[in-house]
């Protein structure tokens, strides 16, 4: 029988980090190839998906969208396009994006991953329950339960995060200590980190200087 997998997108537990809900896809079936998650709006009007870009040179990601049901609303640099089912949007990395559900139920579905690079996944899917908590201000809430489970996915952004919040709580040994493994796992958040206000607290740390110089 071959290593193969099937399923429906709607058998897909939606993950919510306290934006927009988001269905796992690529962690769900064990992608390792490119990023892909599904987007799933209850009413007409939410939003699908989070305004954002990928400019930043740790990201570059290039963005697909599909929609796989209903009709949806992309707004991109100030320009809107209309999107009804059947739809492809590609997005380039520095360009904002975001998108609306113009009906309930609209669906979907973002493939993406960076030009001339191997893939190397996010684990948002990990970070994803604890961002309520930092996005509340709780962030010795996040560092007490969210320590072992980022520390067991040994995802760098995940780490970053948890390097972030420890800053933030105060605790300087531990944000350092997880600010090396997240950079050590991805080089590239050294740039993210050299301007991060949330680890304002290490920045005058003889550690924090060599880990981003």
């Amino acid at each position: 029988m071959g290593n193969y997998k099937a399923v429906r997108l709607d058998e897909i537990e939606a993950l919510d980090d306290g934006r927009v809900p988001m269905q796992p896809v690529r962690h769900h079936l064990g992608i390792q190839a490119f990023g892909v998650n599904g987007f799933t709006a209850r009413e007409a009007g939410d939003r699908l998906i989070n305004e954002h870009d990928e400019s930043a040179e740790y990201d570059r990601h290039e963005e697909l969208y599909v929609v796989v049901t209903g009709h949806a609303r992309f707004e991109i640099d100030n320009e809107t396009v209309d999107a009804p089912q059947g739809t492809l949007v590609f997005v380039p990395p520095d360009l904002k994006r975001t998108a609306f559900a113009e009906e309930a139920g609209t669906t979907l579905l973002a493939v993406g991953a960076a030009a001339g690079q191997a893939y190397e996944p996010g684990g948002w899917e990990v970070w994803s329950q604890f961002n309520p908590l930092y996005r509340a201000g709780d962030y010795a809430g996040v560092a007490d339960q969210g320590r072992d489970a980022i520390e067991a996915s040994a995802y760098p952004m995940p780490m970053y995060n948890l390097a972030c919040c420890e800053a933030l709580a105060g605790r300087k040994e531990d944000a350092i200590g997880h600010l090396r493994t997240a950079i050590e796992g991805r080089p590239q958040l050294k740039e993210l980190a050299r301007e991060d206000s949330d680890l304002d607290a290490i920045r005058d740390e003889p550690a924090f200087a060599e880990l981003v110089g």
